[in-house]
């Protein structure tokens, strides 16, 4: 099997991930498991042609001299996927994540209503969090198209590298990418806040500098959204905060309490029926209430305030699991791995 043959029976096969591993078959994640390939384990030369054949030269050279690469490419009529080619101890290595042609829109993704009213927010921070794969760019995505769909607007998408391609629908879509168009998320935002734009993803807030400049553009009139790898709202609010050196603290969390329009803590849940994955979230809004806390210093009160704030939109993630498994979506095993008190889901 060449490249091409191995990502469409992926993508056939349903799978979120096509593992390539010199010394061992080439596996797939299908529903968050990893499943063996039936062939021969491919050794370093094939995994590493492999690998080359998807490269462009400069590619090639950052591959060679830093021993691993991320980029995204495109098979026509298949699919795009975003790549990460590595060295491991038996050779060449590689992960390729599927990303979907089509957008998924909010509304075949099962999103509550409150994603699409912070879609059109005329600014402030709106981030999507949670572990590595749990469909954070999934999410942007929808968000990003639904606001493309409903208003005029110039939206700019920084991204390392692109995943999700959109096209100007009602809004000018610019999509940027670390490396081939930018040379870093911090010269791409600062650039941005001089290019007209209403809305602003930043595909990763990973560092002080992207943070800082993320805050400015949500407190100087623009929609920002951005991702972090934190598996709440509170933690979120922790992360940033902590990035900053003690002197600074006080007039983050200032800004923070002003610029903050939601956070988005998602997890993916195996179906009871086996025929896929669903996402269940933690909703964290702006309110006035949450503001404060987060001006206080009062991040542990959070949880409460989320869990008494179903009437404006806000959930727990043992909430929303708990709904799910009355809807029978999930399993309460399920709902029991992922939940924050997993004694909430007895059986």
């Amino acid at each position: 099997m060449d490249i091409t043959q191995l990502l469409a029976f992926s993508v056939k096969n349903k799978a979120s991930d096509l593992h390539l591993s010199a010394g061992l078959p080439p596996m797939i994640r299908v529903h968050g498991d990893v499943r063996r390939i039936n062939i021969d384990p491919l050794d370093h030369k094939q995994v590493h042609a492999m690998v080359y054949d998807i490269m462009n030269d400069t590619q090639r050279k950052i591959y060679e001299e830093f021993l691993e690469v991320d980029f995204s490419f495109e098979i026509e009529g298949l699919a795009r996927f975003r790549v990460n080619a590595f060295n491991q101890m038996r050779g060449a290595g590689a992960v390729l994540r599927t990303i979907p042609s089509k957008i998924l829109t909010l509304e075949q993704l099962g999103a509550p209503k409150i994603f699409g009213d912070l879609a059109l927010k005329p600014r402030g921070m709106v981030l999507v969090t949670g572990p590595t794969g749990s469909g954070k760019s999934t999410t942007l995505a929808a968000m990003v198209n639904y606001l493309n769909e409903t208003e005029y607007g110039h939206i700019i998408t920084v991204e390392d590298p692109i995943e999700f391609v959109h096209e100007s629908k009602k809004c000018l879509i610019n999509q940027r990418e670390v490396g081939p168009h930018t040379l870093s998320f911090n010269a791409a935002l600062k650039s941005a806040l001089r290019e007209d734009p209403d809305a602003i993803l930043v595909g990763e807030m990973r560092d002080l500098e992207t943070i800082r400049l993320a805050m400015t553009a949500a407190e100087t009139g623009h929609l920002v959204f951005g991702t972090l790898h934190t598996a709440s709202a509170a933690k979120t609010i922790d992360r940033i905060i902590d990035v900053f050196p003690a002197e600074e603290k006080e007039m983050i969390r200032s800004m923070l309490s002003e610029s903050l329009q939601a956070v988005i803590s998602q997890t993916l849940c195996k179906t009871k029926d086996g025929s896929g994955r669903v996402a269940a979230h933690e909703i964290m809004l702006g309110t006035g209430a949450i503001r404060n806390l987060i001006r206080e210093a009062k991040v542990a009160q959070m949880y409460s305030s989320i869990q008494t704030g179903n009437s404006v939109g806000m959930q727990t993630l043992d909430q929303n699991l708990s709904d799910l498994v009355k809807r029978n979506v999930i399993s309460a095993a399920e709902a029991r791995s992922k939940a924050r008190t997993p004694e909430n889901f007895p059986g």
